[in-house]
């Protein structure tokens, strides 16, 4: 039994009339003839009583029509889906990020999806940066998302496309606790709190990036705070200030300013395109790369948008 006969057969039987169901085909009349001749054949029952006047149905082609609708129904379902996945409309994206991600960026993208991506399910999962950047060489993620910028790898697309200003966080009593802004080159000689590279390695890299891009190497004290918006780095006395992002929160006992000239933490977007499984994946990448960025947040110049 082949699909083109169970076409044939409903739209004669819809119709009851063999021209206008070839006219609906668009098929001559002795081709659509000898498709339900061999249907009948094949099953072994007759499915239409013809006459020169009208033609009816049988008991047995009463049975198979409506089975027959179910299948092509079924059919054209299938195929529906299939061309959806095939144009990315559907299918699951794995997104792995690290934490300084999360709190922001992360839920900004897949509100964006949300809303751009309906029938895509997006597959949100923290990681720390070397899982992150195993997991992307496994292809047991497809999109990768982290602070910081990083190195080049064979075969996966590195784009920085937004970022987030950094702050600077004073004790109350500094004597720079009351200006408006501060100067990197002022806190020079000040013991910066620094987060751990074991705790927190892609926030510590994006941060030592930001101190070289100004050619600043400050004293440091590793932070003993094991939460990522170092709640409690005030209790290490001998830091003086810390380097944070609106992001991930205030600290308590923390003066905020901003940092002249402004200084910012890059995001990086990572994808494999000959590894991607779906095509909603590069969907999802080029909705990222193309979708505005966080209030108070910049474009970079891999985003789609970027004036440069």
């Amino acid at each position: 039994m082949e699909l083109r006969q169970l076409e044939a057969f409903v739209a004669v039987a819809t119709e009851l009339h063999f021209g206008r169901a070839a006219d609906r085909l668009r098929i001559g009349q002795p081709t659509l003839s000898d498709l339900i001749r061999r249907l009948e054949r094949e099953l072994g029952a007759p499915l239409l009583t013809r006459t020169t006047r009208k033609v009816a149905l049988t008991g047995a082609g009463q049975e198979l029509l409506g089975r027959a609708k179910v299948i092509l129904d079924e059919v054209a379902a299938a195929a529906a889906a299939v061309r959806r996945t095939a144009q990315g409309e559907t299918g699951t994206v794995r997104v792995a990020i690290t934490p300084p991600a999360a709190p922001v960026l992360a839920p900004h993208l897949n509100s964006a999806a949300c809303e751009h991506l309906p029938d895509v399910d997006v597959a949100v999962q923290r990681m720390w940066l070397p899982d992150l950047t195993r997991a992307l060489a496994e292809g047991t993620t497809d999109v990768a998302i982290t602070c910081a910028r990083l190195p080049d790898v064979p075969g996966v697309v590195n784009t920085v496309f937004c970022s987030e200003p950094l702050l600077v966080g004073l004790r109350p009593d500094h004597h720079l606790a009351g200006d408006a802004e501060v100067a990197l080159g002022d806190l020079e000689r000040n013991r910066l709190a620094f987060p751990s590279d074991t705790l927190f390695p892609a926030l510590a890299l994006a941060q030592r990036q930001a101190l070289d891009s100004v050619g600043l190497t400050p004293p440091v004290v590793v932070l003993d705070t094991t939460d990522l918006s170092a709640s409690n780095w005030t209790n290490q006395l001998e830091a003086t200030w810390i380097l944070l992002t609106a992001s991930l929160g205030t600290p308590p006992n923390t003066t905020v300013l901003p940092i002249v000239p402004a200084l910012r933490i890059p995001y990086t977007l990572q994808w494999s395109p000959e590894r991607a499984q779906t095509a909603a994946v590069a969907r999802f990448v080029r909705l990222a790369l193309t979708h505005d960025v966080p209030p108070g947040w910049h474009l970079e110049p891999g985003h789609l948008r970027h004036p440069g």
